[in-house]
């Protein structure tokens, strides 16, 4: 393949990876309306937050069996359009039951272009032959920091949510068309040397790390993506214009960091990256809880967001490198095990808020930066 068709493709990834932040962030910056809509109390909205990362831990690895057996840019093409439609079915649901079944499959689908389009980016990584992979998550972030601004214009404008996600939809559907072209037609296959029979699920002792580290970030993204509205619209309470500033500034945040990450990790050691990135959780944990206020905790979450920037990224771009398995598959085995604390998280932060208070669940939430922050030292460990 020449250089000068690698950009083609950069974008046309970069694209993929926008609008699957900007699907999420249209979802997770109504979930303060959607909750009024439907009466739910923190208890439910945990519950009801459970659905999709239980759908897209359901789907972990179907979808990496059908990236291997398909290849990603089929998988990645089908998943997000269907992604993109089960969004507009989120607003037309009127009982805890069916949001719930919507969430799940929303999981499913999410999953599905996850381990697609993660799989696209390791094989035009292996082509670059440099780390990249953190710039394509800034473009997720940016495609979050992009929907959770539009979110809160839709709902300040007082435009029904359903209009809202159809305008996203459409939007979606338009850009696939234009960029599903530039995609990968055929995978990269890195771990050229893997055999057959090492491409299976493998729990070794690098997948465990990798995963482990994931999953304190991820439990810590996904409390912050379901929780920062519902933490500022319940504890902060300033007026509605700001009920959102928490997630707005978590994702300005995300996305800055994921775009400066590579040069970090390209220049500094990424276990040294890891580490820091640890700090930043926990700082921004303890300082949005401990002092609530709005300057005071938006500055909080501004942390935990510019912390969890970097660290899936390493994640997956360390999984892509392992020689013991296929990049999909070694992706899928540290997602499966890192969207334990995608699933875990948001659900556990409502049960504790209901036994305690918000303050108290996200505080404890804190612990999981103090996770990353010691598996650091591990991932030194590892072999490429």
């Amino acid at each position: 393949m020449t250089q000068q068709k690698l950009p083609r493709i950069r974008l046309s990834i970069f694209y993929f990876y926008f609008i699957m932040g900007l699907i999420f962030a249209s979802w997770a910056s109504r979930i303060p309306d959607i909750k009024s809509s439907l009466n739910l109390n923190d208890g439910q909205l945990g519950q009801v937050l459970f659905a999709m990362p239980l759908g897209q831990l359901m789907m972990m690895v179907v979808s990496g069996y059908l990236v291997n057996k398909f290849g990603s840019k089929i998988i990645l093409i089908t998943a997000m359009t269907l992604y993109g439609i089960t969004l507009t079915l989120i607003s037309q649901a009127n009982s805890f039951s069916l949001l719930f079944l919507i969430l799940f499959f929303f999981g499913i689908t999410s999953n599905m272009a996850n381990i697609a389009v993660n799989t696209q980016a390791v094989g035009l990584e292996a082509l670059y032959k440099r780390n990249i992979m953190s710039s394509f998550h800034g473009l997720w972030s940016l495609g979050g920091l992009t929907g959770g601004i539009l979110g809160a214009v839709f709902a300040e404008t007082k435009f029904s949510i359903f209009t809202h996600l159809v305008i996203i939809l459409i939007l979606g559907i338009i850009g696939i068309i234009i960029f599903s072209r530039g995609l990968l037609a055929q995978d990269i296959k890195e771990n050229s040397d893997v055999t057959t029979s090492k491409k299976a699920f493998k729990l070794d002792s690098a997948i465990i790390i990798l995963g482990l580290i994931g999953f304190g970030s991820m439990f810590c993204e996904g409390t912050m993506f379901d929780w920062s509205s519902v933490y500022f619209s319940t504890i902060i309470k300033p007026d509605e214009t700001f009920v959102r500033m928490g997630y707005i500034a978590s994702m300005g945040a995300m996305t800055f960091g994921r775009f400066v990450a590579d040069r970090f990790v390209n220049r500094y050691q990424a276990s040294v990256v890891l580490r820091f990135c640890g700090i930043l959780i926990t700082s921004g944990l303890l300082l949005a809880t401990i002092a609530p206020g709005l300057i005071i905790s938006t500055f909080g979450f501004l942390l935990i967001g510019l912390g969890v920037s970097s660290i899936v990224p390493i994640c997956y771009s360390a999984a892509g490198r392992l020689k013991t398995m296929s990049a999909s598959i070694a992706i899928t085995a540290v997602s499966s095990i890192s969207f334990l604390g995608f699933m875990i998280g948001p659900p556990l932060i409502g049960l504790l808020s209901e036994i305690t208070d918000l303050r108290i669940a996200l505080l404890a939430a804190s612990s999981f930066g103090i996770l990353i922050i010691v598996l650091s030292y591990q991932y030194k460990s590892i072999k490429f």
